[in-house]
């Protein structure tokens, strides 16, 4: 698309960020990503649909991203329009009792907002969920969770844009979930979520988070650009141990690093290119795959051109 094109798709009126040829590594916590065509980040409600309704009108590829967690840009980078909904991070009280309370988040809070929001307040149920990076809304779509939380687990409904721009509101009932997993579509837009939460003390909660904080410290290279576990764990063993047995811990292929502290965190040492990631993601499925005849399943997203022209 020429300068003029994509200028031609963002509407008037618009409020809000708009860059072209982005390069996603910056907007992603792995530090990699080829240019996404154009990437924008609306204020408020009306500038989303507007942007989107645009889009759908000129068939322009719309691709929303929560905090960039979670995933592996390739370096061709995004065709269309990426969407950040980063400036929707409200959370407020729909009502409450003696024992739980109903919260409305929007898709865009920072998971570990609502974390700190909840633990501040003394509801409980989210608190192994400390630690983990991205949004609200991503972690509904990849239903994220740790230490037997989920967050399918307090999910009541959540509000959603489809791909056609229509707006309503979904039960969890209505949610196929799944290890690391949802049914929710990819064109598909969570723009807020209902969760009930229970009610205990503000010291209760933050003991429970802060352990889990503790043993998440320990135990991941949280100091170093990640997208998290790179594979899932196979059913009854844990991803990164078979990766640690099969010898692959500190495998690097250019800047892409297979952590020492977590053999399933990957990491960036540097400049690392969404090439050198995948084919080490492939020599460690591989190597694996020989030692146990077990076939790892990646668990982080992998999106966008496999190169500019490509």
């Amino acid at each position: 698309m020429t300068s003029q094109e994509l200028n031609s798709i963002i509407p008037k009126g618009f409020k809000g960020e708009s860059l072209f040829m982005e390069p996603m590594k910056n907007h992603t916590s792995l530090k990699i990503g080829g240019p996404a065509d154009i990437f924008t980040v609306p204020q408020d409600m009306t500038s989303l649909t507007d942007l989107h309704r645009t889009l759908k009108k000129g068939r322009v590829p719309a691709f929303p991203i929560g905090g960039g967690t979670n995933m592996l840009v390739n370096d061709g980078g995004i065709e269309g329009c990426v969407i950040s909904l980063r400036s929707f991070r409200r959370i407020g009280v729909l009502h409450r009792n003696e024992t739980n309370v109903s919260l409305v988040v929007e898709a865009g809070t920072p998971l570990q907002s609502l974390v700190h929001y909840a633990t501040e307040n003394g509801y409980e149920g989210i608190e192994g969920l400390a630690g983990i990076p991205g949004t609200v809304g991503g972690a509904i779509c990849g239903n994220s969770g740790s230490f037997g939380y989920e967050m399918k687990d307090v999910l009541v409904s959540i509000e959603i844009m489809d791909g056609a721009g229509k707006v309503e509101r979904i039960n969890a009932e209505g949610i196929q979930f799944g290890y690391r997993r949802s049914a929710i579509p990819p064109d598909t837009f969570i723009l807020k979520t209902e969760i009930k939460l229970g009610i205990h003390t503000k010291e209760e909660v933050t003991a429970k988070t802060e352990q889990f904080l503790s043993e998440k410290r320990l135990q991941q290279p949280r100091w170093e650009p990640s997208a998290g576990c790179v594979f899932k764990n196979p059913s009854g063993v844990a991803a990164g141990k078979m990766i640690d047995e099969a010898g692959r811990k500190k495998l690097r292929i250019g800047d892409a690093e297979v952590s020492a502290v977590h053999a399933n965190f990957f990491i960036n040492k540097g400049k690392a290119s969404a090439s050198d990631f995948l084919r080490l993601m492939e020599e460690v499925s591989r190597k694996v795959n020989e030692k146990f005849g077990v076939t790892l399943e990646p668990e982080i997203k992998i999106v966008g051109r496999v190169s500019v022209n490509g």
